[in-house]
């Protein structure tokens, strides 16, 4: 595996991907099928073609045609030349409004590799999905020649490991942020071999934007090597959350607390 930042990858969306006759909570059958393959087709690198999505999506071809006339005339998906499916323009421009609003990428990639310049595990950005799923929006890999394995563009369980737990501790729950609640440690959770420490990142109004983490080989999460990882951690959450416009728990709280 190589250093620096990790390529987008083709995640195992088809391994986490709701059965189709499932919905969301409170959802609408239509429009959960709808979501569901401009999702399936924002994952795929290449244009998808119709056998393409009925595979991946496991919704009949006449469904499928059905909601791309929506799709298409909403500008989510574009239907090419040679028939194949890729995202359309705006789905683009929601791209370019989310990263607008929230300035995510930009500010917390200098953070994720000064954590890694520092000898840390690898460093990632975990977003909310959806119900179910957390994803890996930035991923920098650390120096060590044996990583675990995450990708950007990654699906995770939003219920286990580190950094599925604060998603939910705050998006679902509501939380407020204190030094209590804002970091957490997990050991073989996800993956049996594996171990992360993570600590959440706000926005205007302490808004959870995201939970930046610290993963690698179960091995290498000594004491000592927690510690460390928890602090700095810790410190670049507040970084980024003050620059993204939040106010992040004071050490002082927790002194007075205690």
């Amino acid at each position: 595996m190589r250093n620096g930042l990790s390529t987008p990858a083709t995640p195992s969306h088809h391994r986490y991907r709701m059965n189709s006759s499932q919905t969301s909570e409170g959802g609408v059958a239509a429009v959960d099928r709808a979501l569901d393959i401009v999702r399936t087709v924002a994952l795929h690198a290449e244009p998808m073609s119709l056998a393409d999505l009925a595979r991946a999506t496991g919704f009949y071809k006449s469904t499928i045609l059905r909601l791309m006339a929506s799709l298409e005339k909403a500008a989510f998906i574009a239907r090419r030349n040679d028939g194949r499916y890729c995202l359309g323009p705006y789905a683009h421009q929601l791209g370019r409004a989310y990263e607008a609003t929230h300035h995510l990428v930009e500010t917390v990639r200098p953070i994720l590799l000064d954590l890694v310049d520092r000898g840390t595990e690898s460093a990632s950005l975990h977003v909310y999905h959806n119900s179910r799923f957390r994803q890996c929006l930035l991923r920098v890999d650390s120096r060590h020649s044996i990583l675990d394995r995450i990708s950007t563009g990654d699906l995770l369980p939003l219920d286990r490991g580190a950094a599925g737990r604060l998603i939910q501790t705050f998006h679902r729950q509501g939380a407020r942020p204190s030094l209590s609640n804002v970091s957490a440690l997990s050991m073989g959770e996800r993956d049996p071999d594996c171990a992360a420490v993570a600590s959440a990142v706000f926005g205007i109004g302490n808004e959870l934007l995201g939970v930046i983490s610290l993963s690698g080989p179960r091995e290498r999460f000594t004491p000592a090597a927690i510690e460390t990882m928890s602090d700095l951690c810790l410190s670049a959450a507040a970084q980024a959350t003050a620059l993204l416009g939040g106010q992040y728990p004071s050490r002082q709280e927790k002194a007075l607390s205690a």
